[in-house]
């Protein structure tokens, strides 16, 4: 009887057995398997991190585009309330326009002690509508106006020089006289007298504007850069002059010193401030009580001067939020009668709103 087989054979070597190598071809197999499995689950994975990836952008583009229909929809109803407040807060001031003419009928006289003339610092809104009996009241329906702050004043444009009296007669011509008060204002202001003469030629141009090259009429002040005038000239003589569709007189009850002194040839300038002075005390009923008051009788002329306005600036501003809004008008006043010739939105000048 045959023994079974050994796994060991006698080794050439000694009697020390060596192993008989077997095939491997079961393990092989089994490898290859497995890196088969770990290559489709890397792909598997890869896969779902690109689909959580590309779900993740379109569900933030999507949120995205909400949030700035919400922002757009946002704004253009501030703006379209803000609008609707500034448009009630200049029906405001016509009626205190037309008040204020009510009351004077008699003798009619305006001056900067008048309610027109008294500037609106920045309030509330929401409390400012719902005042009682002076006591503030907020109730449901305004409670979405509660970050709106309005402010405002009116300006007395006949307080200034006016540059369309630097043309006369229906062919806008340029007369020496009609310089001088302008002149007078810029040597003032030092400036030279020479823009004087720029601006008067730049607006008889833009008055007859026959040609094509004639430049467009500007409405404002600060539009007289489209007539080539500096800047820097403009800024400085801003709060002195005006631009009005006629020419006007200048209110001697509203004026600064500088615009009396170089509106009235024979006044000094002590007496242009001791006027002002006097006035502020007690306002002037007539052109002759103001010369009186500063002993030069006669020295004003109906002509030139006048203690009544016609034309007004009404300023307003909204701050709504992080939103401000500014608008002015020009008003003119006929009697009882108060209408609005234009109006744009714009930075009019008031100081800088704090940001807390």
């Amino acid at each position: 009887m045959k023994s079974p087989p050994s796994r060991f054979a006698p080794s050439p070597l000694g009697d020390r057995p060596i192993a008989v190598r077997q095939p491997l071809f079961g393990v092989c197999g089994l490898g290859r398997a497995s890196v088969r499995r770990a290559r489709q689950s890397g792909a598997a994975l890869l896969a779902a991190m690109l689909t959580v990836v590309l779900v993740a952008t379109l569900a933030s583009a999507a949120l995205w585009q909400q949030w700035r229909d919400v922002e757009i929809e946002t704004a253009e109803r501030n703006r379209v309330q803000a609008n609707w407040l500034l448009l009630g807060a200049l029906d405001w001031s016509r009626v205190v326009l037309q008040e204020d003419s009510r009351a004077n009928r008699s003798n009619p006289v305006d001056h900067l002690g008048e309610p027109w003339a008294v500037p609106l610092q920045e309030a509330r809104l929401s409390t400012f509508l719902a005042a009682k009996n002076n006591v503030s009241q907020v109730d449901d329906g305004l409670a979405g106006m509660q970050d709106a702050f309005l402010s405002g004043e009116m300006v007395d444009l006949q307080s200034r020089l006016n540059l369309r009296n630097l043309l006369s007669g229906a062919d806008s011509s340029v007369k020496e006289e009609n310089l001088k008060p302008y002149q007078r204002l810029f040597e003032r202001l030092g400036l030279p007298g020479s823009s004087v003469m720029q601006i008067a030629t730049a607006l008889q141009q833009a008055m007859r504007g026959k040609s094509q090259s004639a430049p467009l009429m500007p409405r404002t002040v600060g539009q007289l850069g489209w007539l080539g005038v500096d800047p820097r000239v403009i800024a400085r003589i801003e709060p002195y002059v005006t631009l009005l569709p006629e020419r006007t007189l200048v209110n001697i009850n509203t004026a600064s010193a500088e615009v009396l002194w170089a509106s009235t040839e024979n006044l000094d300038w002590a007496r242009a401030n001791q006027l002002v002075q006097l006035r502020d005390a007690s306002p002037f009923k007539s052109l002759s009580a103001a010369a009186a008051a500063i002993g030069l009788t006669g020295v004003f002329s109906s002509a030139t001067h006048s203690v009544t306005t016609s034309y007004f600036e009404a300023r307003g501003r909204l701050r709504l939020g992080e939103n401000v809004l500014s608008q002015r008008s020009l008003l003119q006043r006929k009697d009882m009668s108060v209408n609005t010739l234009w109006q744009e939105h714009a930075d009019w000048g008031m100081p800088s709103i704090a940001r807390h």
